[in-house]
């Protein structure tokens, strides 16, 4: 493999990655090789440790090999894809299988690129850098609409009929999680670990607290045509829903 002196720090800012590997040369090297390109790099050594640091620390790229312990890479993909909190992050599989045909089940399981080992550093940050500017322009510079709320995740702005709607950054989160995930029935325990994070204990009185102080900066615009407050759904037994359907 290259040298690394090369590698310039242009990168996007507090980009986090997270590399899972079980080789912990693999994870000194790729880290190295990130931290001097200017990203913030995470590891884990296997599957499980891989889920909960993406549930916990919600990076913005996971750079995954194929052969773990506790579960295979491809697994752990087809995971992520499956669950609405962490379908859209971005995955490149970093793996020894170079076969065409590992190559096509791992870009069918949604995967959004595929480097083969060994690899070249600057191959790799530019691999990352095209992923996550193609990552970035869709999603998360996107107006979340409902209607006429609307959620601008760059300015932090939440707004009903051009009216500024003023919450805490706790709602605002919360807020932004259920316009991602509408229509769609969460636990409390799954809106914790989204919202707050997998290693955060909050007694369920808490996340209920947040909700009505959600659905109270929701119904606080006078006049408004919709009660967006109702539109957060319990569900009893279940959890809570965003819909735009009656109840």
């Amino acid at each position: 493999m290259e040298s690394l002196h090369y590698i310039a720090s242009d990168t996007m800012p507090a980009s986090t990655i997270l590399i899972v590997d079980d080789e912990p040369a693999i994870r000194d090297m790729v880290g190295i090789t990130l931290d001097l390109a200017g990203f913030n790099s995470i590891s884990a050594a296997n599957a499980l440790e891989a889920h909960i640091s993406i549930i916990d620390q919600k990076p913005d790229l996971v750079l995954l090999d194929w052969m773990l312990p506790g579960g295979t890479g491809i697994e752990l993909a087809r995971r992520l894809r499956r669950d609405a909190a962490t379908t859209n992050i971005p995955i490149i599989m970093l793996t020894a299988k170079v076969s065409e045909d590992n190559k096509v089940q791992g870009l069918s399981e949604g995967v959004d690129d595929y480097v083969t080992k060994p690899f070249s550093p600057r191959e790799l940050v530019a691999r990352i850098k095209s992923v996550l500017r193609r990552v970035n322009g869709k999603q998360k510079d996107q107006v979340l609409q409902v209607f006429d709320l609307q959620l601008d995740p760059t300015s932090h702005r939440v707004a009903i009929e051009d009216k500024p709607v003023d919450m805490g950054p706790t709602e605002f989160r919360l807020l932004k999680f259920f316009l991602q995930n509408q229509e769609k029935v969460f636990s409390r325990d799954h809106i914790q670990d989204s919202v707050w994070g997998a290693n955060v204990y909050l007694e369920e009185r808490t996340i209920d607290v947040h909700i009505r102080r959600l659905r109270k900066a929701l119904s606080a615009i006078e006049g408004a045509a919709i009660d967006y407050s109702r539109l957060i759904q319990t569900v009893r037994g279940a959890g809570y829903r965003f819909s735009v359907k009656a109840a």
